[in-house]
């Protein structure tokens, strides 16, 4: 059996070995590429470290692109999204967990019923309000359709149907009301599931291409996604070291966010009964 034990933990480990260097393989060559010549990556058979490292990708994404605006407009896009979620999505999340209220159960259907909705089938109508609404090429019509997310309700009514009920019940003995109850006992608890959705959101909305492309409409408004699929390709050829450069400073941010809160995020994962 500890022959057995030893051979299955092997094949594990071998496996998790595999999946690892297929996920981290184009992240490495990405940002090696963003190092590159444009000759040198297009040369057949390609190379894997640069011959001759430049800056030069670098150097023509700050300087041709409005960067810092572009960095700025998705910055503040996913901040808003990021937060209103947390914010929104707990609070409905507490509501139907914890409170009694006529169709509570009709409405958490329904909420699960959008989640089984394709995004697709939602834009056009998504995109005809905000019009009306005189939102199009606006950074408020970039983030208020998202602010409240079916998954995020989802996340945390499950993270707080495995909290105490006894502690809401004891307050709400003492006398206090629902939203001090949310703000002072509630919302503490909530660190992890909080940090997993903060994650998720904010991955989501920093990475958000289509939503972006069709209602920002010029250079003020545009996010770092955008910018750099319209400005990466020239008239004859598309200029890989600047997009590799660009993906490269886009996903900075992420990977610094989900480093800080990594620990919070796998404890989330593994006490909201989604595992």
């Amino acid at each position: 059996m500890v022959r057995g034990s030893r051979a299955s933990r092997w094949w594990l480990y071998a496996v998790l070995t595999v999946a690892l260097v297929l996920v981290v393989t184009p992240f490495v060559w990405m940002v090696l590429g963003s190092f590159k010549t444009s000759a040198e990556l297009r040369q057949v058979p390609p190379t894997w470290w640069p011959e001759n490292p430049t800056l030069d990708n670098f150097a023509g994404l700050f300087s041709r692109l409005s960067f810092g605006t572009y960095f700025m407009n998705s910055t503040i896009v996913a901040v808003v999204v990021t937060a209103g979620n947390l914010f929104f999505c707990s609070m409905v999340g507490y509501a139907l967990a914890m409170l009694k209220f006529r169709g509570k159960k009709i409405i958490f259907g329904l909420i699960l019923g959008t989640l089984m909705i394709p995004g697709v089938v939602t834009f056009v109508p998504l995109f005809v309000l905000v019009a009306n609404m005189g939102l199009v090429d606006t950074l408020p019509g970039l983030f208020l359709p998202f602010l409240v997310s079916p998954f995020g309700v989802f996340l945390m009514r499950q993270f707080i149907l495995g909290l105490p009920r006894d502690l809401v019940e004891a307050a709400r003995i003492d006398g206090a009301g629902e939203m001090r109850i949310f703000g002072q006992i509630i919302l503490p608890l909530l660190s992890p599931a909080l940090a997993t959705l903060g994650i998720l959101t904010f991955l989501g909305s920093w990475n958000n291409f289509l939503w972006p492309l069709v209602v920002a409409q010029n250079n003020d408004t545009y996010t770092l996604p955008v910018a750099l699929a319209l400005y990466s390709t020239g008239q004859n050829e598309t200029q890989y070291g600047l997009l590799m450069a660009g993906a490269t400073v886009v996903v900075l941010p992420v990977l610094v966010v989900f480093l800080i809160f990594q620990r919070r995020f796998i404890q989330g994962i593994a006490t909201t009964g989604i595992k």
